[in-house]
């Protein structure tokens, strides 16, 4: 029974899978056989394209919304492919030539080779585009080939023999050129001209109503507002090259799009970039256009809020470029005292000082308030040629970052470190005492002057006054290796975490090709091969006023949608990421920031920054290099219940006192709301 039973069954579902197939092959003969014709012609009487439209860019704000890099609309005149009969090409590049020219607008024009006379000849900054003209791709011919050899055999190429005066054949096959460069195809329209006025647009509009390839195309500009406030963090979009699109190749680019080059534009711009859309075009075998579905949405990027506060951004900004100017011209001063005194030193006074940078941290979460870099420059003339040839040329690399690239030696402002490291270890207490002599000499080769004659002093003392004596021998009895671990726990020759690109700096003893004992003593109070970011010693002090406990410093609040309701990740000032924490005790921690407290009320601050409203807690540094001394300045405050830490730097400045100006005018910004007019009327150091 169950063997008759099982037979049925199979039986049924012989027959099910029979009548399956049997409809699947009486389908293909309706296709093939019966109706196949018909299908052919149909077939052959349409195609179908693809054409893309790119995305909205998401756009940049500060911490409190404020707009940084944003969107304005612009009109392109644009050439669709997918319109363009036979031969009509060429014919429509000449008269949109001849409307923009009345107009006086410009159309893109990227050929090398320029019309001089009668004769062609190569840009002086040709080589790149000569080198591709001549690649397999297009060409294959010898870089030795004349200006004038290229245009006949692009002529050739884009079939304009025909044209015969010789400007309008240049630019002919200049468009053409640039077209087939930039991939110019049915899926990716050609923009003929970008960011046209409202007058172009209405005059090509006009002329071009029977000439259905020309389009007038609505696109998002995008418009940095203040380019000179934060130009080193936020970067620029352009257009994308030969690498660029092989490095993200899987990630939906073409050649026509454009990409986040460096900064924040770079860093977020997964976020930041938007999904392309896209539909579908079908023509008729005379060329009309039967049919247009849109098959993707085009979806706009995310809009990235920062860290950044605007208005203390701008104070710093200021006050850094100011001070260091004061700075310049102290030193230029005081060699004209020094030469007209006949004086020892006569030189490397400060006249040297063109560079510096400045940050401010929140102490609660290591959110970058602000970060100024000196010199300064202004990001929206980035792509202006002689604008760009001054930033690549100038001396002093304006586009340098000093706040997050810049590693300076940082002097004794890494003696707070190091006596953290030796209480934490046992190897002295806060009443340890020193004699010191102003001159450390237990390494004969590696001999430590102190600025003073300080006595037997303690701890306090030491860091008060920034004893080097006593420093140098603390460093000696705690050796290199503790002070580099506990150094790399305070965010020192680590990378702080900010989201764009940064130096991990110089640790001595870890990072030194060679190393001898009385290195140590050097590395100790802030010299020997110790070179750190101001954004690595803002973290430090902000990880002294954080007790030890070191957060990823960062520089994007949030990230929302683009219209600014969903938030789609946040760095919660409330639950800050920890990198690490550099275990110390509390009665150890509160040793040093007491001794910090002095170095304001009594020690080397006192001067400048004993004189602010606010409690804070300080350390000051000087450092020697090749050329004036550097100085550097750390502080947080409150001093009893932080809030934020700076840290400055001023390359080659000499006089500490300029640096800590700077620190009390962003602290101004921070704690009175300072804006940059009143900062400006009544700055520290005026």
């Amino acid at each position: 029974m169950k063997k008759n039973s099982f037979l049925i069954r199979m039986i049924i579902c012989s027959v099910i899978i029979l009548l399956i197939f049997s409809g699947f092959v009486l389908r293909l003969f309706d296709w093939q056989i019966i109706h196949g014709s018909e299908y052919r012609e149909l077939s052959s009487s349409s195609t179908s394209y693809t054409e893309r439209s790119a995305a909205t860019r998401g756009e940049i704000l500060d911490v409190n919304g404020k707009a940084l890099a944003v969107n304005q609309t612009a009109y392109n005149i644009a050439i669709n492919k997918i319109y363009i009969r036979d031969n009509e090409t060429n014919d429509i590049i000449l008269l949109l030539i001849d409307l923009l020219n009345k107009c006086e607008a410009k159309f893109k024009d990227a050929l090398p080779i320029q019309l001089n006379g009668e004769n062609f000849e190569y840009d002086s900054n040709s080589k790149g585009d000569l080198e591709y003209i001549c690649s397999q791709s297009m060409l294959n011919c010898d870089m030795s080939i004349s200006a004038n050899d290229v245009i006949t055999q692009l002529s050739k190429r884009y079939e304009a023999e025909n044209i015969t005066d010789k400007t309008d054949l240049r630019n002919v096959v200049s468009v053409r050129y640039n077209m087939e460069k930039t991939g110019y195809s049915y899926s990716n329209a050609y923009i003929f001209a970008a960011d046209v006025s409202d007058d172009v647009v209405a005059i090509v509009s006009e002329r071009t109503q029977n000439i259905p390839a020309v389009e007038i195309r609505t696109t998002n500009e995008r418009v940095i507002k203040n380019g000179t406030l934060i130009p080193h963090i936020l970067g620029v979009v352009g257009a994308m090259s030969s690498e660029d699109l092989e490095e993200h190749k899987d990630d939906g680019y073409e050649l026509s799009d454009s990409i986040g080059k460096f900064g924040i534009e770079a860093a977020m711009e997964k976020h930041l970039k938007g999904q392309a859309g896209e539909k579908t075009i079908v023509k008729d075998e005379q060329g009309n256009i039967t049919e247009e579905t849109e098959t993707i949405k085009a979806t706009p990027g995310n809009t990235v809020y920062l860290t950044i506060d605007s208005n203390i951004q701008e104070v710093a900004n200021y006050s850094l470029d100011k001070n260091i100017k004061l700075a310049r011209k102290a030193g230029e001063d005081a060699v004209k005292e020094a030469k007209a005194n006949n004086a020892k030193q006569q030189k490397l006074l400060g006249e040297d000082c063109y560079c510096g940078g400045a940050v401010m941290l929140s102490v609660k979460d290591f959110s970058v308030l602000a970060a100024a870099s000196c010199p300064n420059y202004d990001i929206s003339k980035y792509y202006d040629a002689d604008y760009s040839e001054w930033l690549n040329t100038d001396e002093h690399a304006p586009m340098y970052s000093r706040t997050f690239e810049g590693a300076f030696s940082p002097g004794s402002s890494f003696k707070p470190c190091v006596a953290l490291a030796a209480l934490q270890e046992g190897i002295i207490t806060k009443d340890t005492e020193i004699t010191c002599t102003s001159h450390y000499d237990y390494y004969k080769n590696y001999v430590v002057d102190c600025m003073s004659t300080h006595g037997t002093i303690d701890l306090n003392s030491a860091i008060e006054h920034s004893c080097n004596y006593y420093f140098a021998e603390v460093g000696r009895r705690t050796g290199i290796t503790t002070m580099y671990l506990y150094a790399e726990k305070f965010g020192l020759g680590v990378k702080t975490g900010v989201e764009i690109g940064e130096s991990t700096g110089v640790l001595a003893g870890r990072d030194s090709t060679t190393w001898y004992e009385g290195n140590t003593v050097q590395a100790a109070i802030g010299q020997s091969d110790n070179t750190f970011t101001p954004a690595q010693l803002a973290t430090s002090v902000a990880t002294i006023a954080n007790d030890g406990v070191r957060y990823r410093t960062h520089l994007v609040r949030k990230i929302t949608d683009y219209e600014r309701d969903q938030v789609i990740l946040e760095n919660d000032p409330d639950k800050p990421e920890i990198l690490s924490d550099a275990g110390i005790s509390k009665k150890n921690m509160k040793i040093v920031k007491s001794a910090m407290r002095s170095v304001v009320t009594n020690g080397t601050a006192a001067g400048v920054s004993g004189k602010y409203p606010v409690e804070l807690a300080a350390k000051t540094g000087t450092a020697e290099n090749a050329g004036s001394d550097h100085v550097t300045f750390i502080c947080f405050a409150p001093y009893e219940k932080p809030e934020v830490a700076v840290a400055v730097v001023l390359e080659h400045g000499a006089k500490g006192r300029f640096a800590q100006y700077v620190a009390m005018d962003m602290l101004d910004a921070y704690f009175k709301d300072k804006t940059l007019e009143k900062v400006k009327k009544s700055s520290w150091g005026s």
